[in-house]
């Protein structure tokens, strides 16, 4: 914690204005530390990217070795997942391989992750980020088993997610993996679903996906939806360790959210 600022600010504000030049001086000292936060965080290099690409992959394969044998599901999960990051030659040998070394005996997972959240700064979107990658793994088959439940709380556990944190991750990321395949089966193509009303599945896969429910109020909904947003804006996470092959995923997302929310905003009426 950066408490230099305020101690300083603190310290010459009483001293030129009293209590009240000490309450401007520690305001001030809390801004200029929060500045020198921001200042200082380094940008991302190609070898942490390169941590997160080898992780995502390797948990994966760990993840789809956990029930003990790798379905044709989870295989094709992880084939799909390399497709749309639209990966080839070196990239898809590469993500193979890390896909590989997950699944063996004795794969350091508790490691791995530690090497990760290292590598990332520990910084919560793509913390996140992460973990809902993997959920695509565990929703191979459509459902998440008992073991592979333990991984993912292991996981959680690693990156500093809490339980209750996880629990809400688990269910927006069914309703993404239900909004995702409603999708594809439609052709695809965001602009057809504008054309008609969603069915009552997609509208309560698109309240999952804000993590919202119908209760919630109109302005709940909209500061949820602004949220997730902010959390899954390309941009801002290629600026914080996102590898460049993951950004296609990303965009998908906020597609996904962006649809989420004007099903929502034209059913409710949202203006």
């Amino acid at each position: 914690m950066r408490i230099w600022g305020k101690v300083l600010g603190a310290f010459f504000g009483f001293l030129l204005g009293n209590i009240f030049g000490a309450l401007l001086g520690l305001w001030i000292g809390h801004r200029f530390d929060r500045g020198m936060g921001m200042s200082f965080r380094r940008a991302p290099t190609q070898q942490q990217q390169a941590v997160f690409f080898h992780a995502t992959f390797a948990v994966m394969g760990h993840i789809a070795k956990a029930s003990g044998q790798v379905t044709e599901q989870e295989i094709r999960v992880a084939s799909n997942l390399m497709d749309r990051m639209r990966l080839s030659g070196e990239q898809r040998v590469r993500a193979q391989e890390s896909f590989r070394q997950g699944k063996e005996s004795g794969f350091p997972l508790r490691e791995t992750l530690a090497e990760f959240r290292q590598a990332s700064q520990g910084q919560r979107d793509i913390l996140r980020f992460f973990l809902e990658v993997q959920l695509q793994a565990a929703f191979a088959d459509g459902r998440v088993e008992a073991d592979e439940r333990a991984i993912l709380q292991t996981i959680a556990d690693e990156l500093g997610i809490s339980r209750i944190e996880l629990a809400r991750i688990l269910a927006m990321a069914e309703a993404q993996m239900n909004f995702f395949h409603r999708q594809q089966q439609a052709g695809g193509q965001g602009q057809q679903y504008r054309q008609e009303a969603p069915s009552a599945d997609r509208l309560k896969d698109a309240y999952q996906l804000l993590g919202v429910s119908e209760s919630d109020s109109d302005q709940d909904i909209k500061r949820a939806y602004r949220k997730e947003m902010s959390k899954h804006h390309p941009d801002k996470l290629a600026a914080k360790g996102l590898p460049p092959e993951m950004m296609e995923m990303a965009k998908e997302k906020t597609q996904e959210i962006q649809q989420a929310w004007e099903w929502i905003r034209e059913a409710r009426g949202i203006r």
